[in-house]
């Protein structure tokens, strides 16, 4: 299984394959298919396994998709060092 499996918008692949993904980790694959569906996901993997483009790029395929001036993600996190790698990775 790869990436285009996803059907992202072509500026979200554009992104992926920039950054060099080719297969999902175990991680991106059990959660892009429910967090795409607009579900609520609780997850919990390793450090380096792909969580924060595991929730960011459904994230953007939805900012993609829906009308501009409208807030369309809300993003918190815990602590201001997964903020600021969440900021960088988008």
């Amino acid at each position: 299984m790869n990436f285009e499996t996803f059907n992202f918008h072509p500026r979200v692949m554009a992104g992926v394959r920039e950054l060099g993904y080719i297969t999902p980790t175990p991680i991106q694959l059990k959660s892009i298919p429910p967090i795409m569906q607009g579900r609520d996901l609780i997850g919990l993997a390793q450090t380096g396994t792909g969580k924060t483009a595991a929730f960011v790029l459904p994230v953007l395929q939805r900012l993609l998709q829906c009308p501009r001036g409208r807030v369309g993600a809300l993003i918190i996190s815990p602590t201001r060092e997964l903020a600021e790698q969440t900021y960088e990775t988008i």
